[in-house]
């Protein structure tokens, strides 16, 4: 004896092997048994055998009309069995039976099941919607097909291109236009990014990194809403120094600016003077949302977005010729010795007297022209007692570190002869060493600005953000710390309040520490253990390292175009560890598959076989000199 019984919406025939009053044993053609319940058994039946039954229903099953079924059916609910009756005009045998149970389980749009065996027709109006959407998935199906086959021969559809941008950030993965691309990736074992720029979706590789990051981070554009300007700090007193600014070529956003004055022989004071945007951008208001929301300027080679709407980068910027509010901090040092007698921060309002561009001025100040004093040089008394007195700041932060800092690595800046978006624009890379004079002078007084800051904060229990670094592992946090490699007992970063969120959130809370002294925890923004700061902190780390690293990948690409622009074919580099080296002739880090065991630091030659630019990768091999 056998059974047809139903299993998890299966339908299996087995031969009985033993019954009780509510379950049977059954045993499968190879031999396996299993306990099923009398409630999901179909019919019994002897003969064909379990395995003929199923291949012979399951041929005559699609051979059933199920349209006519349905117009033959009673409109009541009915039992299968009864319908094979009077379908086949005769009482069926096991075949017909469980032929006609599959046709109906298999057409759920005509017939609704209502329990073991039993069924009820849809109703025509029911059936109709069913069908109806039965002929749009095949229709849809076999639109899917098509723009499938159309990828996978080269060719990008109209609809698809219009939602191709999509398909990189936020894809609709229920959409037919993904569903196709998707199995056209599958057919060719290929990448979302390499499929498209192949199909032309995009333009270059450069069209496609650059949407990548900006529909990402600025999907509505960088635009900034209409700003109000305001009076902001024109009743601070007006400070009597004579003040540089000392930045890059392309630089416009002046953050900070240096005064010096001699006050005896021995003795000078020192103006580290910063931009004041805390005066408007107060927390909670709508400008301190604009600047949350980017929380720091994003730089790329030629082009760049900033952290502040144009209207307020030029009310505060700390241009030549024009008063400005700043935060100013006054260090009054002995010349001889390099200590600092005392210090002292005002918020004031300060002329700056020239913007000076560096790459004017640093063949001018190396370190032998600033150490022969008969020597006449451009701001003569301004950049000498400067540099002396950042000297003796290296050297008593070298003697806290426990060794000199290595300021010998040669760094480049990126700039374009063309459109940022243009991978043909000429790309030229201008190395810059980090130990020249006049870009060390203006670090050192950074680093002591941001060092005595720090000590302000922590003098009157005020939160910040600062920065220390302990065991070679940098954290940022609201309560100060060492900074190891810097060599200062702590840290924040306050000098750039421009371009850096967390330093205009530092400069809030300074403003409070000068103009307040001991009751300044009362009046800061921000009060200790303040929940939002650390969202802050957060937020910050993790958009500062998305914006670092989309930096990096565009230096890189431009790397690899500098290298084809100027048709090289054979570069020089050094070893960095075991298959790692760095070019020579530009910031690139690139692996060398099978490079023999070196030295640090040792250079090699290295041919050029191949430019990724969608990967960002270079394909060299070695030169070895040693075959010839």
């Amino acid at each position: 004896m056998y059974v047809l019984f139903e299993d998890s919406s299966n339908f299996k025939a087995e031969k009985v092997f033993s019954e009780s009053d509510s379950t049977m044993q059954v045993e499968s053609a190879s031999g396996k048994r299993s306990k099923i319940k009398k409630n999901a058994v179909l019919f019994h039946f002897e003969q064909p055998d379990p395995v003929t039954l199923l291949e012979k229903a399951r041929a005559l099953a699609e051979t059933l009309d199920i349209p006519f079924l349905w117009e033959c059916a009673p409109q009541e609910e009915f039992e299968a069995a009864s319908l094979a009756e009077d379908y086949f005009g005769h009482a069926p045998n096991a075949v017909e039976k469980a032929a006609l149970i599959f046709a109906l389980h298999d057409a759920p749009a005509h017939f609704h099941k209502r329990g073991k065996g039993l069924y009820r027709p849809a109703p025509p109006d029911i059936l109709q919607a069913a069908l109806a959407a039965i002929e749009k998935k095949r229709l849809q199906q076999e639109q899917v097909a098509a723009w499938t086959q159309n990828l996978i021969d080269g060719v990008l559809p109209d609809e698809i291109a219009a939602k191709a941008e999509s398909f990189l950030s936020q894809p609709d993965k229920n959409s037919l236009e993904w569903k196709a691309f998707d199995a056209a990736l599958k057919a060719l074992n290929s990448h979302p990014e390499k499929l498209l720029l192949s199909l032309g979706a995009w333009s270059n590789p450069l069209a496609l990194h650059q949407h990548r990051f900006m529909s990402q981070h600025f999907p509505k554009g960088t635009g900034f809403p209409p700003v109000e300007l305001k009076e902001w700090g024109q009743d601070l007193p007006l400070a009597d120094v004579e003040a540089y600014s000392v930045d890059d070529a392309s630089t416009t956003e002046i953050d900070d600016a240096l005064s010096v004055q001699m006050l005896d022989n021995q003795r000078l004071r020192i103006g580290i003077h910063i931009a004041a945007p805390a005066l408007a951008i107060t927390r909670g208001s709508s400008l301190d949302d604009i600047a949350r929301a980017r929380m720091s300027t994003l730089y790329t080679p030629g082009y760049k977005v900033s952290m502040l709407p144009p209207e307020l980068i030029g009310y505060f910027s700390l241009n030549d010729d024009v008063v400005r509010p700043c935060l100013s901090l006054y260090v009054e040092a002995d010349l001889n010795t390099g200590e600092i007698l005392a210090h002292e921060t005002r918020l004031e309002r300060i002329q700056v007297r020239e913007n000076l561009r560096q790459h004017e001025l640093e063949h001018l100040y190396t370190s032998e022209a600033l150490a022969d004093p008969t020597l006449a040089l451009p701001y003569d008394h301004w950049v000498r007692p400067l540099w002396q007195f950042a000297q003796l700041l290296s050297a008593q932060r070298d003697e806290r570190r426990g060794k000199p800092e290595n300021n010998n690595r040669v760094e480049y800046s990126f700039e374009l002869d063309g459109p940022h978006d243009d991978p043909n624009s000429v790309i030229r890379l201008i190395p810059r060493v980090r130990n020249a004079p006049l870009g060390l002078l203006v670090a050192e007084y950074m680093i002591l600005a941001n060092q005595l800051w720090g000590g302000l904060l922590a003098q009157h229990n005020v939160p910040g953000v600062f920065r220390s670094q302990q065991y070679m592992r940098t954290r940022m946090s609201t309560t100060p710390g060492p900074h190891d490699s810097i060599g200062v007992p702590q840290y924040i970063w306050a000098t750039s309040p421009l371009r850096r969120y967390v330093d205009l959130i530092n400069q809030g809370q300074l403003i409070a520490a000068a103009e307040h002294g001991i009751s300044a925890r009362l009046a800061a923004p921000f009060q200790p253990k303040d929940a939002d700061l650390y969202a802050i902190i957060n937020t910050f780390e993790n958009q500062y390292g998305a914006w670092s690293d989309y930096q990096n990948t565009l230096e890189r690409y431009w790397c690899l175009r500098w290298l084809q622009q100027n048709q090289l074919q054979t570069v020089q580099a050094h070893v960095i560890k075991e298959d790692l080296v760095r070019l020579a002739q530009a910031p690139l880090v690139i692996r060398v598959p099978g490079l023999p065991a070196m030295e640090r630091g040792q250079e090699l030659s290295l041919d050029i076989l191949r430019f990724d630019e969608l990967a960002l990768e270079l394909e060299c091999r070695w030169r070895d000199s040693s075959l010839g």
